[in-house]
């Protein structure tokens, strides 16, 4: 049932985002990651230092998603909230890292590094924030992949497959906000978020 609703709150969201921002656009973004906050809670995250960090991860995300479409925007204090989640998504993957696969790391960098140099000149006085969100979610990412490499399954593959996704909607959002806005964008962004912190959910099952 948590499934089904956080899917209608999502789409009904997705909807939202194309036409005229009104009260279903502030009702679903953070209604459906509550969903998504019960669901985790459903399928046990309480019972694993794992699932506490995701739901910690999960909190702190929704917190961040009202600063951002809150009508007057706080973008510091949103990207202060996405970091926090980011490194509660990274402690949940740090236990049991075996020997590092770099070649899995460069891989991720190669990726973000093109879109650190697009969003450069754009970034002004948030280069420093900016970037170091960026090394965060790599962190994340990284991690996450390292996971699914030393301890192949079902629930790792699902926590990789939400780290990139997850990556690739930051890069969207940043490269909409700070290089050039484009059709479409919000759309996408929110279609990639909403994808990932499932995954990243459906993991623990």
């Amino acid at each position: 049932m948590l499934k089904v609703i956080f899917t209608v709150l999502g789409l009904a969201h997705l909807w939202a985002c194309d036409r005229q921002r009104g009260w279903l656009f502030y009702l679903t973004k953070p209604g459906a990651m509550l969903a998504l906050l019960a669901l985790a809670w459903q399928l046990g995250a309480l019972g694993s230092p794992y699932g506490r960090w995701l739901l910690a991860g999960l909190a702190l995300s929704t917190v961040g998603d009202i600063f951002l479409m809150l009508p007057k925007e706080r973008f510091i204090a949103g990207l202060s909230a996405f970091l926090l989640a980011h490194l509660c998504y990274v402690a949940a993957f740090w236990p049991g890292l075996g020997a590092p696969h770099w070649p899995w790391l460069a891989l991720l960098v190669l990726a973000a590094a093109p879109v650190a140099w697009l969003l450069w000149p754009g970034l002004g006085v948030l280069k420093g924030p900016v970037v170091g969100y960026m090394a965060a979610i790599v962190a994340m990412a990284w991690l996450a992949g390292e996971r699914y490499l030393g301890e192949p399954n079902v629930g790792t593959a699902l926590a990789a497959a939400g780290a990139l996704v997850f990556m690739l909607s930051d890069s969207l959002l940043a490269l909409d906000r700070f290089r050039r806005p484009f059709k479409g964008a919000q759309l996408l962004v929110m279609a990639t978020y909403f994808s990932a912190q499932y995954l990243l959910v459906l993991s623990l099952a």
